[in-house]
């Protein structure tokens, strides 16, 4: 049940925004490369279906448009469009997976930009697995490191992209990617905001971030635990695990609106609703 949840500042004003997205057609759990999955538990792929058409059933609702790429028999989690590639303007940066059972992703989403006219795709010699680790916040791209992608990617991604990139170090294996443990609410250059967790970063990069976002919302283990920092925002809107409560009311005392979706049967292989959106 979700709990009530009271505006305090100003309502913020969303964005239309245009993403891609996976349907979960091969969705399943048959190998382990992050502590959330577990091959020896049974996968309901009808109940993730649903799930993931409720997703993209509430983008629709709030005004965003959605692109679909078809995933490929023996690639269970292309469901994850995030991690296929990095739009920044008319650039895209595509990925190069760490783990084998993932590495043909990269092609597939390659393919589907060059077949729609993407001017200018440039494929990583780095590991980096797409917008998973890199994130763009409006005036910086943040990029994560320790579990997946590699450091030379962010200096690729900042060749590439040629826009400042700020390499966070992650130190808990349950948040493996960027998107697991900070999220990016308003991307407007002058004033962007973050929500993040704090213990799935090095010492380091904690301070980094602390700097550079004051304002920011801190997350607790329990809305981490949950992958609740997994959400999409729309810069008034932020789509969230329903799991999130506490999380979604700390962004209604600053003027967003959470919007909770269930994600349960996609989170056993570690994904949220953030995995399943590449922002276009």
């Amino acid at each position: 049940m979700s709990l009530p949840l009271q505006l305090v500042s100003p309502p913020r004003v969303r964005t239309a925004r245009r993403y891609l997205m996976c349907p979960p057609w091969y969705f399943a759990v048959s190998y382990s490369i992050n502590p959330w999955m577990d091959p020896t538990q049974p996968v309901d792929a009808t109940r993730a279906m649903s799930q993931w058409t409720a997703l993209v059933d509430t983008y629709c609702a709030l005004g965003h448009t959605v692109e679909l790429i078809n995933p490929e028999p023996g690639l269970p989690d292309m469901v994850f469009a995030a991690n296929g590639a990095t739009v920044i303007g008319a650039t895209v940066l595509g990925a190069r997976f760490r783990d084998a059972e993932r590495a043909a992703e990269a092609q597939h989403y390659q393919r589907w930009f060059a077949a729609r006219g993407a001017p200018d795709i440039v494929m990583p010699s780095a590991v980096n697995e797409g917008a998973g680790d890199l994130i763009w916040t409006g005036s910086l791209l943040l990029a994560g490191t320790g579990f997946r992608t590699e450091p030379a990617a962010h200096r690729e991604a900042q060749e590439v992209l040629g826009i400042p990139v700020i390499s966070l170090q992650l130190v808990d294996p349950c948040y493996y990617h960027l998107d697991t443990c900070l999220l990016i609410l308003d991307d407007s250059p002058a004033s962007p905001l973050i929500a993040y967790y704090p213990p799935a970063f090095s010492p380091g990069s904690q301070r980094v971030l602390a700097r550079l976002f004051p304002d920011a919302v801190i997350a607790g283990a329990a809305d981490a635990a949950c992958l609740g920092l997994n959400g999409v925002s729309d810069g008034g809107s932020v789509v969230l695990p329903v799991e999130a409560q506490n999380l979604g009311r700390a962004l209604a005392a600053r003027g967003f609106e959470p919007v909770f979706v269930d994600i349960s049967e996609l989170r056993r292989a570690g994904g949220g609703p953030k995995c399943c959106t590449l922002a276009l």
